[in-house]
C-alpha cells in the first residue's frame, strides 16, 4: 500500500495526478502528528425519505479500490448504507489545517475480510459487536451491561465468532476533494472526478 505514495514530494499537492496516492500521503502526515484518531471520517448517508444523516467512524482500510470501515449491518447506518448504496465521507485533520471529501458507492466486503478484521479486535469489542442492538432503543444502561455479561459468558472459552449482521462496507469513490488552508480564506481545492469507479480521474481547481 505505500507504493501508492512513491513520487510525491511535500506540498506538491496542486501537481499530483493520481488521488489516491496522494490521500495516502496525507493520511500518513496525519497519522505522524495528529493528535487523536487521524483515522477519523465523517460517514454521510441518507435514509428512505431523503434526509442526510452523518457520524463519525474509523477508517479500517485502503487501498486503490476504496475506503473501508465496519458497522453493525443492522443499524441506522448499516440501513442506509444497503439501501441508498452510496455514501460521502469527510478526513479533516486540524493540526494540519487539510481535509479530503471523498464521495462515491458503496459494496460490502468480502466475509473474509470482514472475519479477518473481526479477529483483530479486543476481545471485549468482539463481544460488545454481539451485546449491541445498534441504532434500537435500549431500555437502560443495566440492560446492556446484561448482555455484555450474558455474551461474555456464551464465548468465555474460545474465539468470539464475527456476528453475521457485522459487515465491512468499502466507498468505492467516484469523486476525491483535497483542501488545504491558505491565508486569507484563499485556500487550495482540488478536485478529482471519475465517471464511474473503474474509469480515469480528471483533476479541476476550485474557487475557494
Amino acid at each position: 500500500m505505500n507504493s501508492l505514495a512513491e513520487g510525491l514530494t511535500p506540498g506538491d499537492f496542486t501537481e499530483a495526478n493520481e488521488p489516491f496516492a496522494l490521500f495516502l500521503r496525507w493520511l500518513d502526515e496525519a497519522r505522524a502528528k495528529e493528535i487523536n484518531d487521524p483515522e477519523a471520517m465523517a460517514l454521510a448517508t441518507v435514509d428512505p425519505a431523503g434526509l442526510p444523516n452523518v457520524r463519525m467512524v474509523l477508517l479500517k482500510g485502503f487501498d486503490e479500490h476504496g475506503l473501508v470501515f465496519y458497522t453493525n449491518a443492522e443499524s441506522a447506518k448499516g440501513g442506509e448504507l444497503l439501501t441508498g448504496g452510496k455514501a460521502a465521507a469527510l478526513f479533516h485533520w486540524k493540526s494540519l489545517r487539510r481535509q479530503a471529501r471523498f464521495r462515491g458507492l458503496v459494496e460490502i466486503v468480502t466475509d473474509a475480510e470482514s472475519d479477518a478484521y473481526f479477529a483483530s479486535r479486543p476481545r471485549d469489542s468482539r463481544i460488545g459487536a454481539w451485546a449491541s442492538r445498534q441504532s434500537r432503543p435500549l431500555e437502560s444502561r443495566f440492560a446492556l451491561e446484561k448482555a455484555v455479561a450474558r455474551y461474555g459468558a456464551q464465548y468465555a472459552i474460545g474465539e468470539v465468532p464475527r456476528p453475521p449482521y457485522w459487515k465491512g462496507f468499502r466507498i468505492r469513490p467516484v469523486e476525491i476533494e483535497f483542501w488545504a488552508d491558505k491565508p486569507f480564506r484563499l485556500h487550495d481545492r482540488i478536485v478529482f472526478r471519475r465517471p464511474a469507479p473503474e474509469g480515469g480521474w480528471t483533476k479541476e481547481r476550485l474557487y475557494p
